[in-house]
């Protein structure tokens, strides 16, 4: 049977009802409708709907949704039910708060490794992980088995990297280069511009500001 296609867009969701979620349990909400969900995530509840019954629905008509089982069931669908274990190659400033994010641990990425090429980091311990040469990371692939490899190096020294990563085994990496990869059929790369981020809050602030003169301008005429 031919596996359903499922959009970009709600995939994209995924994460934020995985989110909201947890933040229900929190307050230890048991149970709670779509209309009430689409409050919290900004989201039509038609759209909720249609979203989760890409996956089987999880609801039931007159209740709504149990919580935690929808929780654990989005989780699994993400592959959060599992064990990732991941590196990240460049240990600088974003390399070294990447490390110290514990909230991965919760999610089942599991921190292995930490490579740079500056002699001077070599050693250091970011969350009882050492800092390793760039140059064992061949050797280290070999005898560990990691699912991903996080980027956090110069673009013109990515894609060069990304080969390395690649012909070694790696099957995803997540790109903080400021360059997009382009990488085998067989290989996932998640690519992120925190420049374009930034871009496209600039922008948005930017229309506020036109709508908020243009409102001022017209009620003071």
């Amino acid at each position: 049977m031919e596996a359903k296609e499922i959009s970009k867009a709600v995939i994209k969701r995924l994460p934020r009802y995985y989110r909201y979620l947890g933040e229900l349990i929190e307050e230890n909400v048991e149970r709670i409708s779509s209309g009430d969900l689409s409050k919290k995530m900004h989201v039509t509840a038609s759209q909720i709907r249609q979203d989760l019954n890409n996956f089987g629905g999880f609801g039931q008509q007159g209740y709504g949704y149990n919580v935690h089982y929808l929780y654990m069931e989005i989780g699994k669908i993400l592959g959060l039910d599992t064990i990732h274990p991941m590196i990240i190659v460049g240990a600088g400033n974003l390399g070294q708060a990447l490390a110290n994010y514990s909230d991965f641990e919760k999610r089942g990425f599991r921190l292995v490794g930490i490579f740079d090429v500056n002699p001077v980091l070599e050693g250091i311990s970011v969350r009882g992980i050492g800092i390793q040469m760039i140059n064992t990371l061949p050797e280290f692939l070999k005898e560990n088995p990691v699912e991903i490899a996080i980027l956090t190096l110069p673009k013109h020294k990515a894609k060069e990297m990304a080969n390395v990563l690649i012909k070694n085994g790696v099957k995803a990496i997540w790109n903080f280069a400021h360059i997009d990869l382009d990488a085998p059929e067989d290989v996932i790369v998640e690519n992120v511009h925190l420049s374009e981020s930034l871009m496209t809050l600039s922008y948005n602030l930017s229309q506020y500001r036109k709508e908020h003169v243009e409102e001022k301008k017209e009620t003071e005429n």
